[in-house]
């Protein structure tokens, strides 16, 4: 399972790197024909943070942790589809913070889960040279 976590992880984080990027060029008015990439990009990330939850589950982590990441992950997503038509004209900047801050809280909680479920295997055991 842990190899599954590391790999999720990585998912997530690289994801992260290339919402990061876009959401900074789509602020600056720049890259946006890739708004389709931010979108799937952003799913994919969910889809690291689900997997965690999953493996999260399997590995015991508290049950509040694991549901509020499967549940953050909604929020996500909708947030992430819905923030265009939330907040026009002016002060349309609050709903982009906002849309960081929600991102970031997915990343924050991916990578508590992934640090759980590391935590929650056994170590492996030494190899023996008898």
């Amino acid at each position: 399972m842990n190899g599954m976590a590391t790999a999720a992880q990585i998912v997530v984080r690289i994801t992260f790197a290339v919402q990061i990027v876009l959401g900074v060029a789509f602020w600056t008015g720049n890259l946006l024909a890739l708004v389709n990439l931010h979108i799937a990009s952003g799913i994919l990330l969910v889809l690291g943070l689900w997997a965690l939850a999953a493996l999260g589950a399997r590995a015991s982590a508290p049950l509040g942790i694991v549901v509020l990441a499967a549940a953050w992950g909604l929020v996500v997503i909708f947030f992430g589809l819905t923030q265009a038509s939330l907040v026009t004209g002016s002060w349309h900047w609050t709903i982009q913070v906002l849309h960081l801050l929600v991102g970031g809280a997915a990343i924050g909680q991916a990578e508590a889960l992934a640090a759980r479920i590391k935590r929650s295997e056994p170590a492996p055991a030494p190899i023996s040279s008898s």
